[in-house]
């Protein structure tokens, strides 16, 4: 990532939560402790079934008497909604502030050139009163500035940063295995744990009771986890969403997201996956990418 360039995520939303009751409402629910987000921390988290299967995920970063969350903008209005629904009688204030505020993103090497920064994923800092952070899933996927849009470009001008093609920007992620877009294509199709969030530092195993904490803890301690989401790369022919991937006509695992960075739920620990073989689907020959931050 060049350290000029600057990607404006605009396929990314913004949930605002305040109120008396917000960090106790946000702790019940994710899979991060919130406790462990502040002025100078941000946290990944995810939204998950009471059985623990994917549902939204999300960074969260302290922002004024609040929480902002940055979500895929496709799944915004639906995560707005089952927060809605928990809300019942907590003194919380749900806002989507997605038409006034933006993400952008660039290099982790121009993070380190803030003052106050630190090389530590989820560092936060301000730029006047605007949060930018060192990506809390993995740092080399670099900072994100959270910003009115009516400041955006004058501020990315101060910054010296200018704007670049964002197929770059989802091309790094989905070759770090960090799925980019159409997290749709996931939901209640796999548990969280599946989505690596263990690694990803997006699920905390030392906090309390939150929603499908009981079987993501259960597959965590009872070593019962045997499939993980990777990227796949087409090497030709075309994905189908939700078809069988082959290593010698034995199923490995199954195609989740079809897309220009698809990704796939793998049977890892199967004596039939070999991290350089190629496989097979029915129209389709691939490569399977086992992230290197995942060590087992």
């Amino acid at each position: 990532m060049n350290i000029k360039n600057v990607y404006i995520l605009e396929d990314r939303a913004i949930l605002y939560i305040n109120g008396e009751d917000a960090k106790e409402f946000l702790q019940n629910l994710i899979s991060k402790d919130i406790n462990k987000v502040s002025d100078v921390n941000s946290c990944f988290s995810s939204l998950l079934t009471p059985q623990g299967k994917f549902l939204y995920e999300f960074i969260i970063v302290k922002h004024k008497s609040g929480y902002i969350l940055d979500c895929e903008k496709s799944q915004a209005e639906e995560l707005y909604k089952q927060l809605s629904l928990y809300k019942l009688r907590s003194k919380v204030e749900i806002l989507n502030l997605s038409n006034e505020f933006v993400v952008a993103a660039f290099s982790h090497e121009k993070f380190l050139t803030f003052d106050g920064a630190k090389d530590q994923p989820g560092c936060t800092i301000k730029y006047r009163e605007d949060p930018i952070f060192l990506d809390p899933r993995n740092k080399d996927l670099g900072a994100r500035l959270i910003i009115n849009l009516e400041k955006l470009y004058l501020s990315l001008k101060k910054l010296d940063l200018h704007d670049a093609n964002l197929k770059e920007y989802y091309s790094l992620s989905h070759s770090l295995g960090i799925v980019p877009k159409d997290l749709n294509k996931l939901k209640d199709k796999l548990f969280g744990i599946e989505c690596n969030f263990e690694e990803l530092n997006g699920i905390d195993f030392k906090k309390g009771c939150y929603v499908g904490q009981e079987n993501t803890a259960r597959i965590k301690l009872k070593n019962k986890l045997s499939k993980r989401l990777f990227p796949i790369n087409v090497i030709n022919g075309k994905l189908h969403e939700g078809e069988s991937i082959y290593n010698n006509e034995i199923e490995i695992g199954k195609v989740l997201i079809d897309s220009d960075y698809p990704f796939a739920l793998i049977k890892f620990l199967n004596e039939n996956f070999d991290e350089k073989a190629n496989f097979k689907t029915k129209e389709a020959s691939i490569n399977i990418n086992k992230p290197d931050w995942i060590k087992n």
